[in-house]
């Protein structure tokens, strides 16, 4: 079952062109979806737009079936989210903080401790948010986005400006609340390398429009078809040449040959080819594109 659906999906905000054109998405419950595209690419205005936070102009949304507009308070209650910066008072604690939204939630007070525990903020007590790092205010804003117990959590961008060890806490956390507590995450970011380690589905967005939406299983196989052979030699122009004359997709990048994957057997008979020729080779690797190279391609940076 899909807890997200959009369908044909797109915004203007002037008459210079849409931000968003005819996005369909497909968030399948239970699972971490990862929501790429480079800055400006249209995932914020997707999201604003999935939570409310943007009058629909076009398409349709459902969230566990239901359509967003008709049932706008049953399926945000569904949803939680962190958009941006998280909103916290700086002059409270953690625990007074999500006081204020356990009053709107109408949740028992209990939650509070719950999501803190759960979120890794158990033992902050009285130090105050704004002494928090950044890592921290991130993680104590989904905690505000769990505390009405959401079946889905919307996450836009929740790695930014977080060091090393912060993307590892993030990461963590997250796949500890969909494996252990079975929230589906819907997370945007423009670091594929980042969020390769964590989703299991992936839609790829740019200029507004959908170019890849599949699981992580088929971009992958995606980058395995990308991938080449790459040589050098004594005298790569010739090389090039002869390889061309077999009938191969030779070019020079970087000072070296780059070819199609080719089996082993014809990577044997590549090199004797090129031996008989007095063409000396120094190196022949197999190169595999990496899901940065795919995302770069399909995205055309």
């Amino acid at each position: 079952m899909y807890c997200i659906e959009t369908s044909e999906l797109s915004y203007q905000y002037s008459r210079q062109g849409n931000e968003l054109n005819r996005v369909n998405l497909r968030v399948k419950e239970g699972s971490i979806y990862g929501f790429l595209g480079p800055n400006g690419a249209g995932k914020t205005t997707t999201l604003k737009l999935i939570l409310g936070l943007l009058k629909k102009q076009q398409g349709q949304i459902k969230v566990f079936g239901e359509d967003f507009d008709p049932h706008r308070l049953s399926v945000l209650s569904k949803i939680g989210s962190l958009i941006e910066s998280p909103s916290l008072y700086s002059q409270l604690t953690a625990t007074e903080n999500l006081s204020v939204w356990q009053k709107l939630y109408s949740c028992p007070k209990t939650r509070i401790q719950e999501v803190l525990e759960l979120v890794g903020l158990g033992q902050t007590g009285a130090k105050k948010a704004g002494q928090f790092s950044l890592g921290m205010k991130q993680r104590l804003g989904i905690a505000t986005a769990l505390l009405h117990s959401p079946s889905v959590l919307v996450l836009d961008e929740p790695t930014n400006g977080l060091d090393p060890s912060g993307m590892v806490e993030m990461r963590e956390l997250l796949k500890r609340l969909n494996k252990e507590h079975g929230i589906t995450i819907l997370i945007s970011s423009h670091l594929l390398s980042e969020i390769e380690k964590l989703v299991t589905e992936v839609g790829i967005i740019n200029q507004g429009k959908i170019l890849f939406e599949g699981s992580l299983g088929e971009l992958m196989q995606r980058q395995r078809s990308a991938g080449g052979i790459r040589l050098d030699t004594n005298n790569n122009a010739a090389a090039i040449e002869r390889l061309i004359a077999q009938g191969l997709d030779a070019r020079q990048e970087q000072d070296k040959i780059v070819l199609p994957l080719l089996a082993r057997s014809e990577i044997a008979q590549l090199n004797r080819e090129l031996v008989q020729h007095e063409l000396d080779v120094y190196e022949i690797s197999t190169v595999e594109s990496d899901l940065e190279s795919i995302f770069m391609t399909l995205t055309h940076l």
